[in-house]
């Protein structure tokens, strides 16, 4: 099938299948003589388990660390989304947990000091403009 139909298939956009194959996600395809990709069901369900692991949180070069083992996904897809083989992507998933965890306390972090810089006199419905040293105290020489 040609990139439009396999795209399709699997429920993605012709771009991102050429974006997967230029990241190294994806085997690029044979060509038709007039030089059009043709892809079968096999790299359907590729792309298949690849959107899927997007969903689940992992990036582009996440999974490109481990596309020498999207096969063994691919091959387990029906049973889950991540497979039956969790430790085939162990490493990677909690590289991926612990960057998200820091993201999660350094936004917290903010919040909470944006909350404070709220809740502050200053800063309350009818006062004048807050300044600079109540919302970024850091900022003041």
């Amino acid at each position: 099938m040609r990139i439009g139909e396999a795209a399709a298939a699997a429920g993605t956009t012709p771009r991102a299948l050429r974006l997967y194959e230029a990241r190294g996600l994806l085997r690029p395809p044979p060509r038709t003589s007039s030089g059009q990709r043709e892809y079968g069901s096999a790299e359907v369900a590729r792309v298949r388990v690849i959107r899927n692991l997007l969903a689940l949180g992992l990036t582009l070069e996440d999974i490109r660390r481990r596309a020498h083992r999207l096969d063994l996904l691919v091959q387990d897809q029906p049973s889950s989304s991540c497979g039956s083989r969790p430790g085939e992507f162990s490493d990677v998933v909690a590289d991926r947990l612990a960057t998200l965890d820091a993201e999660i306390a350094r936004l917290t972090h903010l919040r909470q000091g944006l909350a404070a810089a709220a809740g502050s006199p200053q800063c309350r419905p009818g006062s004048q403009t807050p300044s600079s040293s109540v919302l970024a105290p850091e900022l003041e020489g």
